[in-house]
């Protein structure tokens, strides 16, 4: 199987400016993500996909080449990761001649997602899904913890039931936006919220840390400093 791994990394970020290549335990945390890459992939199957001049340096300085500026078209804060990703596969189709048949998207901000993760979901995916995606499972349960208003301004749950204790409520998963298997042909024809067919991988509440802001990288940096994560 084909698989083409891309690496979005837009630059311009307002909750943490820099952060794709703000060093985390020693290296740009853009690294992270090209390094796990690596670890499945050949550098031609690689891509960095960037609006930033800055990004790319530093994404290069690891060895990667980046063969292209991301089009202003797909640098604003409108644009969308399925265009990001069609941009990149039909870019490295045209210039590789290769066929992909999967695509794995490694955002950089999730830089304590493991080896073993994505070597289950690539093993979980075939050609019969749409996606495989990473999750957490969530605390907050729609059968139990989570409201909504309703006409009259009353909170009531936003899914019935009568589970006294979350445990008992079925269990309620959010992406944790670490890994993503996606089917290149589901992609060309769906929206990711289109998607039917979509597996899920469960992952730790430590290897799904997604860094936006400063507090989540205050919690990557103690995560690093001591040694609560490694990758296995």
């Amino acid at each position: 199987m084909n698989t083409l791994f891309v690496i979005p990394a837009r630059g311009g970020s307002k909750g943490l400016p820099g952060k794709n290549i703000k060093p985390l335990g020693g290296k740009p945390l853009i690294h992270y993500a090209i390094d796990l890459a690596r670890k499945f992939a050949d550098d031609q199957n690689i891509c960095v996909s960037t609006d930033s001049e800055e990004i790319l340096n530093v994404a290069e300085s690891s060895g990667l080449k980046v063969p292209f500026i991301r089009p202003s078209e797909l640098a604003t804060d409108t644009a969308n990761s399925r265009d990001v990703i069609l941009h990149a596969l039909h870019f490295f189709q045209k210039d590789t001649l290769i066929k992909y048949d999967s695509i794995v998207l490694l955002q950089p901000t999730s830089p304590f997602r493991s080896a073993k993760d994505l070597e289950i979901m690539l093993k979980l995916f075939d050609s019969s899904l749409d996606m495989v995606v990473s999750v957490k499972e969530s605390h907050n349960n729609p059968y139990f913890s989570l409201f909504e208003e309703n006409s009259e301004g009353f909170l009531q749950l936003s899914k019935p039931g009568n589970f006294t204790r979350r445990q008992d409520a079925p269990r309620v998963y959010g992406y944790n936006g670490a890994i993503y298997v996606i089917n290149p042909k589901s992609l060309e024809k769906l929206t990711f919220s289109e998607f039917p067919r979509i597996r899920k991988h469960v992952m730790s509440e430590i290897d799904s840390i997604d860094i936006d802001t400063q507090f989540d990288w205050w919690i990557a940096e103690m995560v690093v400093e001591k040694s609560l994560w490694s990758d296995i």
